[in-house]
């Protein structure tokens, strides 16, 4: 089955349940943190949903990449400031291509390059990994580990399907395609298709 299958020493349903538990929390952290800072409610991620798949690929990534590391603190966090700037960087450079802007700036930050990382987030992402490996991740598979495994995947299907649909609305829109006229034309041709 599936959900059952093995990777990089998780199942599935471990991966993607804990990309989507990490999606949402870091999406809630960022969003308060931002509405603070901001002085109003703040939505930080790329769609209208509580979910922010940068968070979910970097703390998952981030579990299994260093978890071998566990014995070594000081190695960990070297390793897991430097892997998460890097990412930073690669996907502020993959936004500047597709959108022509990146949803971050810290231009005002000190020791920062072209405003898209700075010291202080490398900083951050060092304690981020150690926290993720010895803290955070054991408490997410025991969250997700509450539920019976049908319920999860379950969860997981809507989740998944509602932020598909709420991504590629955005998208549409980042683009500058017209819903309405793509939505109508793929009516349309569901209509034929039925009625032939």
């Amino acid at each position: 089955m599936f959900w059952s299958v093995t990777l990089l020493g998780t199942d599935i349903y471990h991966l993607i349940a804990a990309f989507c538990v990490y999606s949402i929390l870091g999406w809630m952290v960022e969003s308060i943190y931002m509405s603070v800072c901001n002085r109003k409610l703040t939505n930080r991620g790329f769609a209208k949903g509580p979910f922010c798949p940068i968070y979910g690929i970097g703390a998952s990534g981030a579990y299994i990449l260093f978890e071998p590391l566990r014995s070594y603190p000081v190695i960990l966090y070297f390793t897991g400031a430097v892997t998460a700037t890097v990412f930073e960087f690669l996907v502020a450079k993959l936004m500047l291509k597709l959108f022509g802007e990146v949803w971050w700036d810290y231009q005002e930050k000190p020791f920062n390059y072209q405003g898209i990382i700075c010291l202080e987030s490398t900083v951050a992402w060092g304690f981020y990994a150690v926290g993720i490996v010895y803290f955070l991740h054991r408490r997410v598979v025991g969250f997700i580990d509450l539920f019976p495994r049908e319920t999860g995947i379950t969860v997981i299907s809507v989740i998944l399907t509602v932020v598909l649909i709420d991504y590629i609305i955005q998208l549409m829109k980042a683009f500058k395609v017209d819903v309405k006229k793509s939505r109508d034309a793929l009516m349309e041709r569901c209509r034929n298709f039925i009625a032939r």
